[in-house]
């Protein structure tokens, strides 16, 4: 099973087919973010579902108090680019208000069902992430 930077490299390399399912029936995209204190570009495996044009992905850290840092990235610069396959784009990464996450989240739970026990073991709302396609 792929984790990480090799993770990011096969899928980049592969055009996403090897890594763009990384379970049986758990789908990723790439995602690659700007560091607010570096300035670099840092990519991020992450777990997705589609929603009309637009792709969810969840801010989850395993349960951690803190929030991931690709998270603390797009917060602090909103412009991401997003592989999904062989298709690459730029995308605006926003943070899904209360009723889209309570649309969103039972379906990312169902690729994934540890989002349910990640959101258990933390007092911090685990955000998901709404990826809208910009070019």
């Amino acid at each position: 099973m792929l984790y990480g930077a090799e993770h990011v490299k096969r899928y980049v390399e592969t055009d996403g087919e090897e890594g763009h399912i990384w379970q049986p029936g758990v789908p990723t995209l790439i995602l690659t973010t700007v560091g607010r204190k570096s300035g670099k570009e840092h990519s991020t495996p992450l777990i997705y579902v589609e929603d009309g044009p637009d792709y969810a992905v969840v801010a989850s850290k395993g349960g951690a108090e803190s929030h991931p840092l690709w998270y603390l990235n797009l917060t602090a610069n909103p412009e991401v680019k997003v592989q999904v396959r062989a298709d690459r784009f730029t995308a605006r990464a926003r943070t899904a208000d209360e009723e889209e996450r309570a649309r969103l989240w039972p379906r990312l739970a169902l690729v994934w069902p540890e989002y349910d026990s990640y959101q258990a073991k933390t007092d911090r709302v685990i955000p998901i992430v709404v990826l809208e396609r910009v070019s």
